[in-house]
């Protein structure tokens, strides 16, 4: 039996387990408490069934939950507190259907809003996704090449076999009516075995199999390795195979043998399922029940050696023994590899139904998803199992879907990477929000993803397994570029390059709308639609051919529409565009292009605010996407909003700097804001592969010059604009130009006194520690310098006008001389 929790946060309820840590208050021991062996012995009884809530008896309207911390205030219970008891249908797992869970819809799945001043008002714009099937392939090894995850060594099996199987009495409810069952009366131990009181129906929670007993003829038992809602499950040795590590774990309803039968018949489709990062189901076997004179049906299993995530998660502690939370890069790897098995299973018709961190097992550097008791057909009657907590809250009313499967994934998401008090009793069914979790306030688009995938309306998650994943991944290639500055490009699936980069100059102000709707990146063509090759060969047309052309398509389509309704856009037409719009949306209410659309053509009249609300929507929709954020960062320049304009322009360009526009657009608010190196900074990081490299070095040369005082310390700016000039390598004109403002600004400096300078020149004498464009910085040299750079414009020039204005120019920058 395990040793009681000293703690007084623990009241005296939780059990010490075999790695030293209370299972009822999470805390690490104090010194001189023993630890179980193996399975944690039978700890003091509960409070009884029903029991109010315990209330935090500091000053604080919250309550204590299981774990022994307030749900308000997140501090642990003073010593004698109450506890919540953990929210429950069966022991381990939740069951549905015939006797469905009683968890009532709750529509709180965005009871926040997710920013506190970002544009936009919320989501009131509704998107359907395509819903695609997800492939059979491997995403690749664990962590999408993406990240490094820990590998995890695989044990000797026999070390995870049990010394002393029991059951804890707090976890001992009734498989029917869910009564707590076998507890403690005084000081008589509850029995493991009898019949419940409220109910009647009989209950065991002793191991039916023995050490050596032999199941099928074929496996022989070693052990119990745990407990799970539907018994136990048991480690065993295959006789006829190699003496193979196998487990056994009992099958659903299979009280009698006509059941049996049923069962059995109903599983045999789990031999089908192959896939690597699914435990692989090997044979049924029966054995009998000796209590009962029946038979018992076990499915046989491949044993995956290592640590579940539930382990892998409760190893991590902070110095005072809380939970520590997994990195969300590390979390988010873990889904990942899980996401295409569920996929894999969906695309054959079948719902996993109860994913959660004790049933997915890391073994050296690869994932697998084990318990394939709950998996079941769509079309199936049967009893659903899940976990409370992770349970989608529609399946009490209409069963499990693949889109209830995702909602598992992403509540595991959510329990893996937060400290995630109350995730199974006052979050239950939502989220907290980005105000208190700073996971949240810090990385954005992955609280966007959560709070889709576990949207109370199941037509309004994700629609595929492959379409979470493909997000997912997006948003963990943001996140590692927010830690590290390292850029994680990658081609989208939805959306094209950017169409063009708008005014390069950081100096010009917000952009023009119209310009800025059709910069923007267009959303893929259909390769399904009718009409996809068509339009691949009207790319680049000027858009008046363009909709000549589309008059002669063979046929209708959604994707013609669309082609049209852009080239009005093109065309300066938005009244034209607005009408396309309004008939596409009626055939094709929710389509996510439409909304796409819909934006573009509030953006391009004029109205901002629509058009970010529109957008907004797309984000909600697609977190792992850079078109809506850039949409998103035009819009709010057009708003005034700076702060929101700087924050998406940023996770844009420092996740993918192949998007221009977002580093110009970045510049072009940090320097509105007065953020002059802030604003060089963005745009000397576009890579010198982009095609707009020198584009952003002249900008960058001109945000370091732009409306500068004389009296400024200009001298490093000054040598590095110099730098920057000499090695672009520009045509002449350009350079002159260039050189004229960089010349300019630096003999105003001079002018001034060389505020910040060396201080070892002379008033009008060049320094030596200075040299702009190769000349020293002194009165004379730069203004010989100057009129030599405006003469070149001069006869540069294919004007008179210019010719004589740059003339001019020269002789006034000419220094007094003899001659």
């Amino acid at each position: 039996m395990g040793e009681v929790c000293t703690r007084p946060e623990c009241s005296g309820s939780g059990v010490i387990d075999a790695d030293g840590y209370c299972d009822e208050c999470g805390l690490a021991a104090e010194a001189g408490t023993g630890r179980a062996a193996g399975a944690a012995g039978t700890a003091a009884a509960p409070a009884a069934a029903g029991a109010a809530p315990g209330r935090c008896t500091r000053d604080c309207p919250g309550t204590v939950d299981a774990d022994g911390y307030c749900d308000e205030c997140g501090l642990a219970a003073e010593a004698g507190a109450p506890r919540v008891p953990p929210a429950r249908v069966s022991p381990d797992s939740a069951r549905a259907g015939s006797s469905r869970t009683g968890s009532s819809r709750t529509m709180s799945g965005r009871s926040r809003s997710h920013r506190s001043a970002r544009t936009g008002t919320g989501r009131s714009v509704s998107v359907r996704s395509s819903g695609g099937t997800a492939g059979t392939g491997r995403r690749g090894n664990l962590g999408a090449g993406l990240v490094t995850v820990p590998a995890v060594p695989r044990p000797d099996p026999s070390a995870a076999v049990l010394e002393d199987p029991e059951v804890p009495e707090r976890k001992r409810f009734c498989s029917r009516c869910d009564a707590p069952v076998g507890r403690s009366k005084g000081d008589q131990p509850g029995r493991p075995e009898g019949f419940c009181t409220k109910c009647g129906t009989g209950y065991s929670f002793t191991p039916k199999l023995r050490r050596g007993d032999l199941v099928g003829g074929q496996y022989e038992v070693v052990g119990c390795l745990a407990h799970g809602g539907l018994g136990w499950i048991y480690l065993a040795v295959d006789r006829r195979v190699s003496d193979k590590w196998v487990v056994l774990k009992g099958l659903l309803d299979t009280g009698d043998e006509d059941a049996l039968a049923v069962a059995l018949a109903e599983r045999r489709f789990l031999a089908e399922v192959d896939h690597p990062n699914i435990v692989r189901i090997i044979n049924f076997a029966e054995h009998p029940d000796l209590r009962t004179g029946g038979s018992d049906g076990y499915i046989v299993m491949e044993y995956v050696g290592g640590k579940s995530l539930k382990d892998i998660a409760n190893e991590r502690r902070t110095p005072d023994g809380r939970r520590d939370p997994l990195p969300v890069e590390q979390a988010i790897a873990y889904a990942l590899e899980a996401l295409p098995a569920l996929g894999y299973l969906h695309a054959r018709g079948l719902v996993y139904c109860d994913f959660k961190i004790d049933n997915v097992i890391q073994s050296e550097d690869s994932l697998k998803i084990i318990d394939m008791g709950a998996v079941r057909r769509l079309d199936d009657d049967g009893p659903i199992y899940g976990t409370v907590g992770y349970q989608a809250p529609e399946i009490a009313t209409d069963g499990p879907s693949p889109a209830s499967d995702l909602y598992t994934v992403a509540r595991t998401l959510a329990v893996l990477s937060l400290d995630f008090r109350g995730y199974d009793t006052t979050h239950r069914h939502d989220l907290p929000g980005p105000d208190e979790t700073p996971l949240f306030a810090a990385y954005e688009s992955y609280y966007r993803l959560l709070v889709r995938a576990t949207d109370p309306d199941p037509a309004r998650r994700f629609g595929s397994a492959e379409e979470m994943a493909d997000q997912l991944t997006g948003v963990l290639r943001e996140v590692l570029a927010l830690q590290d500055g390292r850029p994680r490009p990658a081609l989208s699936t939805l959306f094209g390059p950017e169409v063009r980069v708008l005014d390069t100059d950081p100096a010009a102000g917000p952009p023009d709308p119209a310009a800025a709707a059709l910069a923007l990146p267009v959303p893929r063509v259909d390769t399904a639609d009718p009409n996809a090759g068509f339009l691949a060969a009207l790319a680049g047309t000027a858009p008046g051919e363009a909709l000549a052309a589309l008059a002669t398509a063979p046929a209708p389509s959604l994707e013609l529409r669309l082609r049209a309704l852009r080239a009005h856009l093109e065309l300066g037409d938005p009244e034209a565009a607005a009408r396309d719009l309004d008939a596409v949306e009626q055939d094709h209410p929710g389509d996510w292009r439409a909304v796409w659309y819909r934006g573009l053509t509030a953006l391009a009249a004029g109205r901002a605010g629509a058009a970010a609300e529109a957008f907004d929507a797309l984000y909600d929709a697609f977190p792992g996407e850079a078109a809506p954020k850039l949409a998103l960062a035009l819009c709010a320049e057009l708003l005034g909003n700076g702060e929101d304009a700087a924050e998406f322009h940023r996770l844009v360009a420092t996740t993918d700097r192949s998007y221009v526009g977002a580093a110009f657009g970045l510049a072009r608010v940090r320097l509105a804001a007065g953020d002059r190196a802030g604003a060089v900074a963005a745009l000397e990081a576009v890579p010198e592969a982009s095609a707009h490299h020198t584009a952003a070095r002249i900008a960058a040369v001109r945000a370091r010059l732009s409306d500068r005082p004389a009296t400024d310390p200009l001298g490093p700016d000054l040598v590095r604009c110099s730098e920057q000039i000499t090695a672009l390598g520009l045509d002449a004109r350009r350079h002159e130009e260039l050189s004229v403002e960089l010349l300019d600004a630096a003999l105003g400096w001079v002018v001034a006194g060389r505020p910040g300078g060396s201080g070892t020149a002379a008033a009008g004498s060049a320094d030596p520690a200075c040299e702009v464009l190769g000349h020293p910085a002194g009165e004379r040299e730069l203004r010989f310098a100057l009129e030599h750079s405006y003469r070149v414009l001069a006869r540069l020039s294919d004007r008179a006008g210019t010719r004589i204005e740059m003339v001019e120019r020269a002789n006034r920058a000419r220094p007094r001389t003899w001659v």
